[in-house]
């Protein structure tokens, strides 16, 4: 069995400890200054020291992991699923490795929506300069000039970027459960124009300039012998800080800053700033959006900022287990009558797919997405959601009642 080295400096400290208990009441003291020792010492930290490198592969041929013809990740030699345990006590480097394969999976997935979906990446701000930070989105071909149907995707919170609803999904499970790419060759293969939103792509991280600050010797009327004496002291100061650094942070990372994306930096302000510049300027008759979790509440607060053009131009939203609150986001009365004729909420439950849940908020009605695990929902309601926009496209070409307002699982509210 092995030892790690924080359990070495440790040991001590719980032998010492042990014998004091051990003596009789003059040693209260001594065990009370050993304990306030130990809980001074940061263990998260401590542990840093026994860690390998935090240095991991870019690509997934180097991480010996590749999608099969199933879209499931496995290893190239074993063939065995992802292991997070990739070094037995050791998670925070396990988290590392696992972090930094999540970022090769946004890069692929990417590549997919690209080159397998036919996408488009669109810079924006879309009046960005050369210097300023830009995110982008993906597009159709037809996205702007479909006259017929655009469907837009909005994914959850988190480190999921465009094109994906979970990562866990695409590392655990597989692509079709953990990315948006079923929902955009479907719709493109029905018709639909689509636009892929990025919302959690608010900011990029620059490394944090080091500051230099000037000696107090440089511009002070103090005595000669003072001025040494203060330089020394700070000398010492920053000697014992340098020294407290290494400990503390042995893997040397990097301190890092955040530059905000113009008129973009929340998913909020993402979702109004696509809706302004391409949804809103798209030729399409009939809008549809489906929003997972937080995007959810990212298209309550788009028709809160832009009531009467969403309300002209989308035709039905599909919500799968979305955290928004109408009371909350104080979304009005007649926002709350179109989100209860327009939209449907499918709901991590057990109970079987499309049977009506009940709800406390008179907003939209709830179903059951089939599954009781918040990040499948998306996958789960997929069929069910493909029918309820068809079902409202027809209900409006025909001049009928939005066909929600039709579906057995269609929900009576009370206003509150």
């Amino acid at each position: 069995m092995s030892i790690s080295l924080s359990s070495l400096i440790l040991l001590p400290i719980w032998i010492n400890m042990a014998q004091i208990q051990q003596g009789g009441p003059d040693e209260k003291e001594k065990t009370t200054a050993l304990k306030d020792l130990l809980s001074r010492i940061d263990l998260d930290e401590l542990m840093k020291k026994d860690e390998p490198p935090l240095d991991f592969p870019d690509t997934l041929e180097g991480f010996e992991y590749a999608f099969n013809e199933k879209g499931q990740l496995r290893h190239i030699k074993t063939g065995e699923p992802f292991v997070f345990n990739y070094r037995e006590d050791l998670h925070r480097w396990n988290q590392k490795r696992y972090e930094a394969l999540g970022e090769i999976i946004t890069k692929y997935v990417y590549e997919l929506l690209e080159k397998d979906c036919n996408l488009k990446k669109i810079s924006i701000p879309v009046d960005a300069t050369e210097s300023e930070p830009k995110s982008f989105i993906f597009m159709s071909e037809d996205a702007l000039t479909n006259p017929q149907k655009l469907m837009v995707l909005i994914h959850g919170s988190g480190v999921v970027r465009a094109g994906q609803w979970a990562r866990r999904l695409i590392i655990n499970e597989d692509l079709d459960s953990g990315t948006q790419i079923p929902f955009i060759k479907r719709a493109v293969a029905e018709g639909y124009g689509v636009i892929v939103l990025n919302p959690n792509e608010n900011y990029i991280e620059v490394e944090k300039p080091k500051i230099h600050v000037q000696s107090s010797s440089d511009s002070s009327d103090e005595p000669a012998e003072k001025r040494e004496r203060k330089d020394k002291v700070s000398k010492e100061t920053k000697k014992r800080r340098d020294f407290y650094e290494k400990y503390r942070n042995p893997q040397r990372e990097k301190e890092m800053m955040q530059l905000y994306i113009r008129e973009n930096g929340s998913p909020e302000e993402h979702a109004i700033y696509v809706w302004d510049h391409f949804i809103a300027q798209a030729a399409a008759e009939n809008v549809f959006f489906v929003a997972h979790s937080y995007g959810g509440l990212a298209f309550v607060e788009l028709m809160i900022q832009r009531e009467a053009d969403v309300k002209n131009k989308v035709t039905a939203v599909a919500l799968t287990d979305s955290v928004h609150n109408v009371w909350h986001q104080e979304a009005g009365k007649t926002i709350r009558e179109w989100m209860r004729e327009n939209c449907c909420n499918w709901v991590s439950s057990s109970e079987p797919l499309d049977t009506s849940v009940e709800s406390m908020l008179p907003d939209c009605p709830r179903v059951s997405a089939g599954t009781d695990r918040h990040e499948l929902t998306s996958w789960k309601s997929f069929a069910s959601i493909f029918k309820f926009f068809t079902e409202a496209s027809e209900a409006k070409t025909s001049s009928l009642k939005p066909a929600v307002t039709r579906r057995s699982h269609r929900i009576k509210h009370e206003e509150l």
